[in-house]
């Protein structure tokens, strides 16, 4: 049961780094960002090819952090002219795009064989018993690392121009600010989170290949930003915990209702999410912790 406990943890820090990702590229940035996975997937294999070479795995995250932050960018930079909805189609073709030159190029990636035998940070520092509980507070530290800095971030100049380029770039360019500098700024931003995130997932697993990296990470990563709150990163770690222990915990619903087969088990697990998400829109649209606005200062009255 702890091991279970400690893997379910686990796997709710990666999904939240996801959500804290697209919060900062689409929640203050207005950018949407449909091909995540794709970023993600390239922060994995990022950092289990670099440590095939011999690099050490905590140097190859780091790598791969800078690499995917990089390839963000050019991204954002290629398709900063285009309005939402074809920003959203790039990034998606970006995505799908990778993950067939994933799959098909096996001198450089091994293909569908994946890539096995990938070495954990610091694992032959610990004990084999404690690796995993470890590995879970490795965890903890990236998330509360960077919620810190997108916490800061959000109450920032960039942040405060951040939303102003979302609500309107022409006014934000009409004062003179360099929208496509801030726009690419905040993608590179998120695709260092994603960077993260796609290494913890490559640690984790210790194995990988193209077929763990599919739509339903994006999904998930939307999941979390819109019950949390568009723009709100406290809100988006409420609910990245939220979303993904309803969804990881509701596999024990097999033990309870035996006579469920997988199917419709994994049909009920999704109903559930449906119906928190109708539920959420319906009484909190703004989400569980509205997105962080300054106010006009209260003025004081004379006596």
């Amino acid at each position: 049961m702890t091991s279970y406990l400690i893997a379910t943890l686990v796997l709710v820090v990666i999904a939240t780094l996801s959500g804290l990702a697209l919060n900062l590229q689409w929640g203050l940035g207005g950018l949407v960002n449909f091909g995540l996975f794709g970023f993600y997937m390239l922060g994995a294999y990022a950092c289990s090819l670099l440590e095939m070479q011999g690099v050490p795995p905590l140097t190859a995250m780091l790598l791969a952090l800078l690499l995917t932050a990089a390839a963000s960018a050019l991204v954002s930079l290629i398709s900063v002219r285009l309005s939402e909805d074809y920003l959203a189609i790039v990034t998606l073709g970006f995505a799908e795009s990778l993950r067939l030159f994933i799959s098909y190029e096996e001198w450089l990636t091994r293909g569908t064989l994946g890539i096995p035998n990938i070495v954990r940070p610091f694992a032959d520092l610990v004990p084999t018993a404690w690796r995993d509980l470890f590995f879970l507070g490795f965890c903890l530290v990236w998330l509360a690392l960077v919620f810190v800095v997108l916490q800061r971030l959000a109450r920032s100049p960039f942040g405060r121009l951040l939303r102003a380029t979302r609500e309107d770039a022409g006014v934000a360019e009409a004062l003179g600010k360099n929208v496509l500098w801030v726009r690419a700024r905040s993608f590179a931003l998120g695709g260092a989170i994603l960077g993260i995130a796609g290494s913890l997932h490559a640690f984790y697993y210790t194995y990988i290949d193209p077929t763990q990296f599919t739509t339903i990470l994006t999904a998930y990563a939307f999941m979390a930003v819109i019950l949390g709150g568009r723009g709100s990163h406290a809100g988006v770690l409420v609910a990245g915990f939220t979303v993904i222990l309803l969804l990881e915990g509701s596999r024990m619903l097999a033990g309870v209702i035996p006579w469920l087969d997988g199917a419709q088990l994994a049909a009920i697990r999704l109903s559930l999410v449906g119906v928190l998400l109708l539920a959420m829109l319906i009484f909190k649209p703004n989400g569980l912790l509205p997105e962080y606005r300054l106010g006009p200062r209260s003025q004081g009255t004379s006596p």
